[in-house]
């Protein structure tokens, strides 16, 4: 079967993990920004987690360097562009791209101005390819509370004008959906749609609080509601769509090796799946990849992963005409 050739979409996947290397060095000459190196290979090593990566928290140093050429409208334009372009060259028909614009501010840009920019980048894409992509906007669970209000003001103008979804994301900590509900309720009451990062560390009941309290319709990751009763329980009973990321979740631990990914139990037993890359440079991955670990490891067959892509077209936050034009695809 050609890998390639097969539709693809993915929900989770984020802007500060997915740039090109060439692109970094290209940006801080321009900009006059200090990296490590100007040696693409040396730049390639440190924006890239091996499998052998030993937690989350080592994963999340790799996007030190990214950040720092995503501080101007240019750059963060030409990026957003430039993934959607590699997603459409491998046959990727929608995506939700997801970013936290309190990470691009340093430079002196508004949030307003961060978001804009973003959206310019997925719109030069339409034009060019056969994609179409949304925002996800990610709020960090390390800041405090109030900058997540900040974000969810400054970012619903754009609701309907290519901003679909919020997100909470780093490093995960027993309990803090309590601290975000307020935030998130006022969130969903403008329009945003929610997707949680919850259970990507050994804490499955963090996905039972992102759904009960913060109202998340979809969980990024989700491993750990495989030790889980209840939360298993929950997800599958409110049809609640995981979005899946098997290379990442090796990197950061989650599962030892792909043997051990939980993700194909979970399609047979009814849970809603979808299968993304995450961070496609710093998980050196793409969606080719990810659907050839499906394919390779579980014997999965054309038929589960047409099952995987209508999940995922159930799932994304896309109106219902591109929905209906994703579904034609496959």
């Amino acid at each position: 079967m050609n890998l390639l050739a097969l539709p693809k979409i993915e929900l989770h996947c984020h802007l500060d993990g997915s740039l090109r290397p060439e692109t970094i060095i290209d940006i801080a000459k321009k900009e006059g920004i200090g990296i490590p190196s100007f040696d693409i290979n040396e730049i390639q090593r440190e924006i890239t987690v091996p499998l052998e990566c030993k937690s989350l928290n080592e994963y999340l140093k790799a996007f030190a360097i990214p950040n720092l050429v995503m501080q101007s409208k240019d750059s963060l334009r030409r990026i957003t562009f430039e993934l959607l372009e590699d997603s459409a060259q491998e046959n990727v028909k929608y995506i939700e791209v997801r970013f936290a614009p309190l990470l691009h501010t340093a430079g002196g840009l508004t949030v307003e101005e961060i978001i804009q920019s973003v959206i310019d980048g997925i719109k030069d894409a339409e034009k060019k390819y056969d994609i179409k992509g949304n925002v996800i906007l990610s709020c960090m669970r390390n800041m405090s509370v109030d900058r997540t209000f900040d974000v969810v003001e400054n970012g619903k103008q754009f609701i309907g004008r290519g901003v679909v979804g919020i997100d909470l994301c780093a490093s995960e900590d027993e309990g803090f959906c309590e601290r975000f509900v307020e935030p998130i309720a006022l969130a969903r009451a403008y329009g945003y749609r929610v997707t949680i990062h919850a259970g990507e560390t050994g804490i499955g009941k963090n996905v039972l609080e992102a759904v009960e309290l913060l109202g998340a319709e979809r969980i990024g990751h989700g491993v750990f509601i495989k030790d889980c009763i209840e939360e298993y329980k929950i997800v599958k009973e409110r049809k609640i769509t995981l979005e899946m990321c098997p290379t990442s979740n090796v990197q950061t631990k989650a599962i030892n090796n792909f043997n051990e990914h939980p993700i194909y139990d979970f399609y047979k037993d009814g849970i809603k799946v979808t299968v993304n890359t995450d961070n496609r440079t710093v998980s050196d991955t793409n969606m080719t990849k990810e659907c050839n670990i499906l394919f390779k490891q579980f014997n999965i067959t054309h038929e589960d992963y047409k099952k995987i892509y209508f999940n995922s077209v159930e799932a994304c936050f896309a109106d219902l005409g591109i929905k209906e034009k994703l579904k034609k695809y496959i």
